[in-house]
């Protein structure tokens, strides 16, 4: 089946996602130097059916765009417009607080934690207007660097 990938990039580092759509799924999601993601995207796209890249219109995205000019397929530029912000809410509807630790701010569950990844999801899910499920126990927070 064909994946799709969703970026959401910055200077320093991006979001990554890598989803099937018609499963409503999420395989990977974990950020990345941007330095190191045109490189794996291309080792992605030898072992991977991708169907389209989705990118982010925010930060760096026309950088992004030309580093992805080895994929022959569609490239789409979306809206990505306040996703660092939803992606704290979108948080803890992945990963629900429970027990007594509700008794405890949501906000200190999140301090200093990368939600770059979560970003790229909500550009996806944007995109897609659906909401995607996890395929496996998928930490957000992986840096690959």
């Amino acid at each position: 089946m064909a994946k799709v990938i969703s970026i959401d990039p910055g200077k320093s580092k991006c979001g990554f996602v890598l989803a099937e759509i018609s499963e409503k799924k999420v395989y990977e999601a974990i950020i990345l130097k941007s330095e190191l993601l045109e490189g794996y995207v291309r080792n992605l796209n030898n072992v991977e059916n991708i169907s389209k890249i989705i990118i982010g219109n925010g930060t760096t995205s026309g950088e992004i765009i030309k580093k992805m000019d080895f994929f022959k397929k569609e490239i789409i530029i979306f809206e990505e417009k306040n996703t660092t912000f939803r992606a704290k809410s979108r948080y803890f509807e992945l990963f629900p607080i429970s027990g007594l630790k509700c008794l405890i701010p949501r906000e200190i569950f999140i301090l200093n934690k990368n939600l770059d990844a979560i970003s790229a999801l909500i550009i996806l899910e944007d995109y897609c207007k659906i909401k995607f499920a996890l395929n496996q126990n998928i930490d957000f927070k992986t840096w690959l660097k």
